[in-house]
């Protein structure tokens, strides 16, 4: 038995072959010097994008601070969004107290993630929402610091810096199966 497609669909047929067509033929008339836009990307620029911190501290740059020289920090660029304790505020996340045994489980920085250098990394990259990157070094040590001592994970004027954050110990730190190890 004999069926017609409908016209609706031969017309979409005849318009995919119609820009194919024309694609081939633009292809055929571009210059052989095309127009270059932008420039290329240096190694200097690039190095100051590749920001990732690995677990065990590689990459965390230089700088340092404590909780006590987070505060001021984190009360002017932080606590609009994550409150002035770190319980969250305006829609935005809780950085404090949660727990993962509770249902549905509260994820924050203490009760979740497992390695102190995420949250370094996490706020130098990401942190404010409004303006990210925009931290110095030694502002996300104060913030991680502050963050960190607001959890208790560590002392008020414990010295955060390259050396010693690696060292932090997360509550969660064991929460965590590591696939790579299998």
């Amino acid at each position: 038995m004999f069926m017609r497609k409908p016209v609706f669909m031969l017309s979409i047929a005849a318009g995919v072959f119609t820009l194919g067509v024309a694609a081939i033929g633009l292809a055929a008339d571009a210059p052989a010097n095309p127009v270059a836009l932008g420039s290329p990307v240096t190694e200097a620029q690039l190095a100051n994008w590749d920001l990732i911190v690995a677990p065990d501290g590689h990459n965390l740059p230089e700088g340092s601070g404590t909780a006590a020289q987070g505060l001021a920090v984190y009360q002017q660029k932080c606590a609009a969004c994550h409150g002035t304790s770190g319980e969250g505020a305006s829609g935005s996340p809780a950085l404090v107290g949660g727990s993962v045994s509770t249902t549905p489980p509260l994820l924050t920085v203490g009760s979740y993630w497992p390695h102190a250098s995420t949250l370094f990394d996490y706020v130098r990259r990401a942190m404010p929402p409004t303006a990210p990157k925009s931290l110095s070094n030694t502002e996300v040590y104060q913030v991680t610091a502050y963050v960190l001592h607001l959890h208790g994970v560590i002392a008020e004027n414990f010295v955060l810096n390259k050396n010693t954050l690696p060292a932090v110990q997360m509550p969660n730190r064991d929460g965590f199966i590591d696939v790579s190890a299998n």
